[in-house]
């Protein structure tokens, strides 16, 4: 699971310090670039409803095998020469990272029901220090192998080989898709009345928006203050590498809370405070903006992955609850950095977009401090259902981290 989880990220994250190489030698625009980095995210949220039917037809282990070796493809074909190559093993990476991306809290929620909070932290961070170290090596790899871009977004084709290496062997002993009490891997229908699961899809759509729209155009913003393309990656790849340290925290803290507000408003106020000095002075303490920017998007994404596994409370429920908020939520993060590299191509400065990403904090809050209560999402005919949103179980904690149920009412 770690050794997928490393593989979800370096796709994209490469791609934001190589954007000024890839625009100049493809004569793309800075929507155009947008793009690029949207199509990813695009195929998450696209792709996402498929994950649970080839789960339930082939597996979920067998399913994860042959999205590493998708994605491994794809990561290949961007070595080719032509426009066309690039993005179309861009769009191939991403469908396979639209596959784990859904299946990972469902494997967490399947096999550690009662370590919700360390799993969940482990792989997050896995995926956030891979993603950081591939932002922080595109540009000097893209260097050693003699300058171009291409082998700085190739390379990461090596780990995803190795990945597929590990778990082809696994497919002998793979488990079958059932919980301990028959429960199945579901679609996101049942959950569509539900106020808790829309809730938790619009918070995971604006973190997610403001952490693509980083990961593509924050090295270009300090760029245009005077840093130089190595020193622009190395703040993009502080502003993850920060986040590895909350990755492992935050979902143990997140199972132990009573609830996730708290969690929601404190991180918030580190993004907001990380973008309100790139906006005011950007080049003052440039390293200091990156770092509390990391804090902030980096402690939310794991929250928001954890709280899919305890909103969802069952691996059916986890499922259809990870298939909504993921297919949802990317689709509509997707268009951000279309937007924000759109809004920078009208005004031919990146203040506008800056006061764009700082104003997306408000809704974010607002819907993380409804998806945070303690509640479980009811799928539509489950008892609980009253209206659509009628009495829902409780959550419980047993032990230091496990974030596991105990079913109970609350009126």
């Amino acid at each position: 699971m770690v050794l997928l989880a490393m593989n979800l990220r370096p796709a994209a994250a490469a791609v934001g310090p190589l954007i000024h190489r890839i625009r100049a030698d493809t004569g793309l625009s800075a929507a155009g670039a947008g793009l690029l980095v949207a199509l990813p995210v695009l195929c998450f949220g696209g792709l996402a409803p498929v994950a649970p039917i080839l789960a339930r037809r082939v597996g979920t282990q067998r399913t994860l095998a042959a999205s590493l070796m998708v994605l491994t493809a794809g990561l290949a074909i961007r070595l080719v020469p032509g426009l066309g190559f690039l993005f179309a093993g861009t769009a191939l990476a991403g469908a396979a990272i639209a596959l784990g991306n859904v299946l990972l809290p469902v494997l967490v929620r399947r096999n550690f029901a009662g370590r919700t909070g360390l799993m969940t932290g482990l792989y997050t961070t896995a995926l956030l220090g891979m993603a950081a170290v591939a932002a922080g090596l595109a540009v000097p790899i893209a260097n050693a192998l003699g300058g171009g871009w291409r082998p700085g977004l190739g390379i990461w084709a090596v780990p995803a080989l190795v990945a597929v290496g590990v778990w082809l062997p696994r497919l002998r002993r793979s488990v079958p898709d059932r919980g301990a009490r028959g429960e199945t891997i579901a679609g996101a229908g049942p959950l569509l009345h539900d106020r808790i699961a829309w809730a938790l899809t619009l918070f995971f759509a604006v973190q997610s928006a403001g952490f693509y729209a980083t990961l593509t155009w924050l090295p270009s913003i300090f760029r245009s203050h005077g840093a130089s393309e190595a020193e622009a990656g190395v703040l993009l790849a502080v502003s993850l590498v920060v986040g590895v340290g909350t990755a492992l925290t935050v979902p143990a803290l997140a199972a132990r809370a009573r609830d996730q507000r708290a969690l929601i408003v404190t991180f918030t106020s580190c993004a907001a405070l990380g973008w309100v000095g790139i906006l005011l002075a950007p080049m003052s303490a440039p390293y200091l903006w990156a770092v509390l920017l990391g804090l902030g998007q980096n402690a939310l994404f794991p929250l928001a992955l954890t709280m899919i596994v305890l909103r969802g409370g069952t691996v059916t429920s986890t499922a259809g609850l990870s298939t909504l908020v993921q297919s949802v939520g990317y689709l509509l993060a997707a268009f951000v950095p279309l937007g924000i590299g759109a809004l920078h191509d009208g005004t031919g400065s990146w203040t506008v977009p800056v006061i764009v990403l700082l104003a997306l904090l408000l809704p974010q809050t607002l819907t993380g401090l409804v998806a945070g209560q303690r509640r479980h999402v009811v799928p539509r005919g489950q008892p609980g259902e009253a209206g659509g949103d009628g009495p829902r179980r409780e959550l419980a904690h047993r032990g230091r981290d496990e974030g596991t149920v105990q079913e109970s009412r609350q009126g």
